[in-house]
Formats: structure tokens, sequence, C-alpha cells
């Protein structure tokens, strides 16, 4: 047996740490340009962002969106961020809303796809805050939804190469709740386009409620076509009745939901930056 250089392993911890040093300084640095704008000048004090979430009676859901918004808030040190709930849970929308006062937040939906709660709960919830609230698109479908489910996919054991036997008789189901809004439909037909792509295998939409195909159903089409090594998807932000009924429907795996996971953080700071940038640019055009 080789024994170890300590040299060797001195100088590798010494990068670790450098690397480690390096990113807290970018981070630092760049919490402290977004307080400048482009003329020069210190902007205002940031939005508060509010994370909404549904809401529900498994008390692992709450766990799940409020481990959420502590990685929101590591990820962006400064930026104030709250929680708030469209039913079930506490806080309500309504109860965050008033606490914040007249501080004009940015609401952010931890929603996968425009539906009935993103485009009438949330806005008259919103519209009946003191402050000029805003309201931030949801959070798929997008390219970092996709990275999260992936991730997922991964740990519950899906190959992580795209080997000749997984793509021959590999599928995957994506599960979402369902609506009865059409667009709610298509966006999770777009995040089931996207990750197709990333897999290399099809990627059936399938719904707990309110939309057809259900899970079983998706599975059983699947398995007519020759896939049986088919996994299913949980595209649901958190733990809840309706992920754990199409997760009990998989033939094979089932990943967890999306979660705390770091691409989800990323995606809801994406999804503030973009409504404060309309806001600015509103502002400047008013």
């Amino acid at each position: 047996m080789t024994a170890s250089n300590p040299l060797s392993d001195e100088s590798t911890l010494h990068l670790d740490s450098t690397a480690q040093l390096m990113n807290s300084i970018s981070s630092r640095l760049a919490d402290r340009l977004r307080l400048v704008s482009p003329s020069g000048r210190r902007r205002p004090a940031p939005a508060p962002l509010v994370l909404v979430a549904h809401g529900s009676r498994d008390p692992r859901a709450l766990r799940t969106v409020q481990a959420l918004r502590d990685r929101v808030r590591e990820l962006r040190s400064g930026l104030p961020v709250h929680l708030g709930h469209i039913e079930l849970n506490e806080p309500l929308l309504p109860d965050t809303l008033a606490a914040l006062g007249a501080a004009p937040a940015i609401l952010v939906p931890l929603l996968l796809g425009r539906g009935y709660h993103v485009k009438r709960d949330i806005p008259e919830m919103a519209a009946a805050s003191p402050a000029g609230t805003r309201v931030a698109a949801p959070l798929g479908p997008h390219p970092l939804l996709v990275d999260t489910l992936h991730a997922r996919l991964l740990e519950a054991g899906w190959p992580p190469a795209r080997d000749a036997v997984t793509r021959r008789t590999g599928a995957v189901v994506l599960a979402a709740a369902g609506s009865r809004d059409p667009d709610s439909a298509a966006d999770t037909r777009r995040t089931a386009r996207l990750l197709a792509d990333r897999l290399g295998v099809p990627v059936i939409p399938a719904y707990a409620s309110a939309a057809t195909p259900t899970v079983g159903t998706a599975v059983r089409a699947l398995a007519a076509r020759g896939r049986d090594r088919v996994a299913v998807a949980s595209c649901f932000t958190a733990p809840g009745r309706f992920a754990t009924q199409c997760a009990q429907a998989a033939p094979w795996i089932a990943a967890a939901p999306l979660g705390a996971h770091e691409s989800m953080a990323r995606l809801v700071l994406h999804r503030y930056d973009q409504e404060q940038a309309r806001t600015e640019a509103d502002l400047a055009s008013a």
C-alpha cells in the first residue's frame, strides 16, 4: 500500500480552503453589487421575497417549505425572505403580508405551472395588501426545475449514464397535481419534454386529480410500448397526499418531491429577480 503524502494532503486542504474563501468573497461581492444600479446610484433596499406555498395537512410539507425558505436565505444574504400559505398551514399569506405592512413584497409561488391559484387566488391576496405587492411567475417550466427532477430521479436509482438498456426499456411518468386550466397542462407537458431531452427516454405527464391521464394509466400505456422500467418523477414541491399516491403507483422507482434542493432555491431567486427587473422597468417608464 502506498503511503499518503502529508504534504499533498496539506496542499489539497489549502486549495479547498482557498476555494471556499473565494466563493464566499464572490457571493458577498455579488450581494453588494446588487445594491448599486447601472447608473452608479445606490439601489433602494430589496423588496421582501415571500414564498407562497399551497399548504398541506402533511406535517412534512411545512418542514420542507421552511427548509427551502432557509436555503434561499443562505444563497442571498441580506434579502428578507418570508413564507405564506394559501391554506391549511400558518402563516397564511394575508397574515404574512399584513406583518410586512407597507413594504412592497414580491411573491414567488411555489407552484409548478399556471392554474387557478397562480391566476386568481394569489393575485387577489396580493391586491388586498396595502403595499404594492407583485406576483412572480410560477416555478415551472424551467431548466432549473428539470435539474431538480433529474437529481431526485438519480437519488431514487435512475441510471446516471444513458446506457442502451435504459434507452430501450426505460421511461418516466411525470406526476403532477393536475388542474382544469389548459395552461397548467401545457406547462406540465413542457416540463415533461425538457426532462425527456435530459434523460433521452419518453416522459409522459400524468396527474393526481382534475386531469388525465392518471399515473396508473400512463404506466400501462408505456408498458404497452415495451417500456417496462418506468420511474415516477414527483413534480410536487413538497410531500403530501397527492405526491404519496402517485409514488405508490410506481412500478419501479419513485423519486422524492422537489423539496429544498439547491436548484429549487436558485429558481426561486431567478423568479424574484425577473419580477424585480420588471418592477424597475415599469418605474423607469412611468
